[in-house]
């Protein structure tokens, strides 16, 4: 099923955002944002996305420690995950990006 077909079908059904999931697996839309991140911070030491509004792709949560992250303040942090999800933010309700750089 496609991410609009999801996002869709989440804002039809207004149930979607509150039923947790009960699969280990990761959704599409987990999957694709995990992708672009990956590329877009090949130097990642640690990311996870999880699918917080119950699977349907409406809102996410974000982790990724990077050195590219390195002297650059949160906001500024903040602003190249955004950047890098520019196309599927677009599609969101909401995004929880949390930023951290790795320990030396």
């Amino acid at each position: 099923m496609s991410f609009s077909r999801l996002l869709h079908r989440c804002k039809t059904n207004v149930l979607c955002r509150y039923v947790p999931r009960a699969f280990s697996t990761q959704t599409d839309g987990e999957a694709r944002i995990t992708q672009i991140l990956k590329e877009k911070f090949p130097l990642a030491s640690s990311l996870k996305v999880v699918d917080i509004s119950g699977g349907c792709g409406a809102m996410y949560e974000i982790h990724i420690e990077s050195d590219e992250f390195r002297g650059k303040r949160t906001v500024q942090q903040h602003q190249l995950v955004n950047q890098a999800l520019k196309e599927e933010i677009q599609a969101m309700h909401g995004l929880r990006i949390f930023t951290d750089v790795p320990q030396k």
